[in-house]
């Protein structure tokens, strides 16, 4: 007999505004435990010096945490010239200092530079893999290891603040993009080095800035169902997205229940006005508004839809 999981089985997104100092797991565990969830899992690792948007998804939302991992993020960021670091932050060991002479035309030049799409190499201390192991492990035993440059989009670069020796920049990238090493050649391209002494994110796709939470307004709204003697799920439940807003962008087609029983036991079904290919929401129903979610499925060689990631029906949370 399986063993019963501990905990709701509560299904969305929690737009969580990291806190300074705090790993991005530490923050995860502080929600799961908050919401008391069976599940849970975030988007996108947030460096513990970084702060800002990390989505949480609860339950079967976890489903598709991919998705919002492949789509594009916005950082306010700090970057500290004269002086670069061994992890490119102010975490990092002091590799260089230089004096700081760069002036408003050189940085504009620099700065557009990065715009567009460009080839970037993942930093050692980034949490990309190598044989199985994040590359801030080797980096840590003083091991470097090969990696691949990449494709990285930087889509808006905007000067917000040049003062002494601090730039401010808001920054809009695609997946995958490591800021801490834009402000590292940043740095190596004005000649006097540079390292990111602050760094925010500020948007993850099209999720709204006013929907995040901090954990201390989590805490609050505990300690006050507790002391109204109510559910926490009450106060909490309420500030949670639906799982759908992780397939933001993600193609609308809608089954009826024959097909959805098909589809729920992994067997590719036909629907109206599918897409040649790629990825597809699939809803019960004729609209989003009144229809059921059912999950995320792939068109295959047939033109039918099949299964990718699919809700498990005894787990879905019908409020959301």
């Amino acid at each position: 007999m399986a063993k019963r999981r501990k905990g709701r089985a509560i299904n969305g997104v929690l737009l969580l505004d990291k806190p300074y100092e705090m790993s991005s797991n530490s923050a995860l565990q502080k929600v799961k435990r908050i919401y008391f969830a069976q599940k849970a899992g975030h988007t996108g690792a947030l460096d513990p010096l970084a702060t800002g948007m990390l989505p949480i998804c609860l339950g079967e939302g976890t489903k598709f945490s991919q998705f919002l991992l492949d789509t594009d993020k916005t950082y306010q960021v700090t970057a500290k010239l004269g002086i670069r670091t061994t992890t490119s932050d102010a975490d990092g060991d002091i590799v260089s200092e230089k004096e700081v002479n760069v002036s408003d035309e050189q940085l504009a030049d620099a700065l557009e530079s990065f715009q567009g799409t460009t080839q970037q190499i993942p930093s050692m201390y980034s949490a990309l893999k190598y044989k199985g192991q994040p590359l801030y492990k080797y980096a840590r035993e003083g091991i470097e290891v090969p990696r691949e440059s990449r494709d990285i989009t930087v889509y808006r670069l905007d000067l917000l603040r040049f003062e002494g020796d601090e730039i401010e920049l808001d920054i809009h990238v695609s997946k995958g993009t490591y800021i801490r090493t834009i402000v590292d050649d940043l740095g190596e391209l004005l000649g006097c080095g540079a390292h990111v002494a602050d760094l925010r994110r500020s948007a993850v796709g099209n999720y709204p800035k006013d929907k995040m939470v901090t954990l201390e307004q989590l805490e609050a709204l505990l300690e006050d169902a507790n002391n109204q003697n109510i559910s926490p799920s009450e106060l909490l439940d309420p500030l949670l997205l639906p799982m759908t807003s992780a397939c933001d962008g993600i193609p609308v087609v809608f089954i009826d229940d024959m097909s959805a029983n098909f589809l729920r036991h992994g067997n590719p079904v036909q629907a109206a006005n599918t897409p040649s290919d790629g990825l597809v929401q699939v809803f019960i129903g004729d609209n989003e508004t009144d229809g059921e979610f059912i999950g995320v499925g792939h068109i295959d060689d047939n033109g039918l839809v099949a299964p990718k990631r699919i809700v498990v029906l005894d787990e879905i949370l019908r409020t959301l």
